[in-house]
């Protein structure tokens, strides 16, 4: 158990008379890209709500470290090192590559008092953001204002974004979404990466990436657990075939 980073512990969400998740169970290690898998509907981007916050539980438990987080909101979470990304990118286009990583190394180290010194100039901030553009294979963009980007480079910026919060744990809904092939490459060679000093819980559509990045899959059928177990297993499972493509 020393190497896990985030647990849910049977958490549930009801939304009146329909249940989102029931009874979800699953560990985040550090070292090991973890994937949820399911049909739409399954359930799995109200399951990265939970851990992250954005979404309290109906019943359950969720741990960061051995820490129970259950009831915090997500901006202590994140203090705590919960890194989480959207399945919508979330940038703030107008502003430079530098500035978006700087506001969040902000974040981590507010400076009481310091209302009258430029926060540009301060090194710390400078130092955590140059860290997490370097990361993400982004060395070269810092002036460039977000919204000159690709769709791939955004999402490489958001990722950059996270990292300048130095999380422990990165929850990625939909890394991929919207990018052609040589830009899904690019990105499951920095989740690659990221993975061996981070823990990483990722949705992911693209089964061919998820395949070639995940340690662990957890299959998720109408908010419950079908399965859980490694690649090779959960490919040749009757049960997710059946899930996924019926008879």
């Amino acid at each position: 158990m020393n190497d896990v980073l985030l647990r849910a512990e049977n958490v549930s969400k009801h939304f009146g008379g329909l249940v989102a998740n029931d009874n979800v169970s699953l560990s985040v290690y550090k070292g090991k890209t973890h994937a949820i898998l399911g049909p739409n509907g399954a359930g799995k981007s109200t399951l990265i709500n939970m851990l992250s916050g954005d979404l309290t539980c109906s019943s359950g438990s969720v741990f960061l470290g051995n820490l129970d987080v259950t009831h915090l909101q997500p901006n202590e979470r994140s203090l705590l090192g919960i890194g989480r990304s959207y399945q919508k990118t979330n940038i703030f286009p107008t502003f430079t590559v530098l500035e978006n990583c700087r506001l969040a190394a902000q974040s981590r180290e507010p400076r009481l008092g310091a209302v009258f010194s430029s926060a540009s100039n301060y090194e710390p901030y400078k130092n955590l953001a140059e860290k997490a553009i370097w990361e993400t294979g982004l060395e070269g963009y810092e002036s460039r204002v977000a919204s000159a980007l690709s769709h791939g480079e955004q999402r490489q910026l958001e990722l950059a974004i996270v990292l300048a919060t130095q999380p422990s744990v990165l929850l990625l809904d939909e890394p991929l979404a919207g990018m052609g092939s040589e830009e899904s490459f690019q990105m499951i060679d920095l989740l690659k990466k990221l993975v061996k000093t981070h823990g990483i819980l990722l949705v992911e559509h693209d089964m061919d990436a998820v395949f070639a990045i995940a340690d662990i899959i957890t299959v998720m059928v109408n908010g419950s657990v079908l399965m859980t177990d490694t690649p090779d297993r959960v490919r040749a499972s009757a049960e997710v075939q059946q899930a996924y493509f019926g008879h």
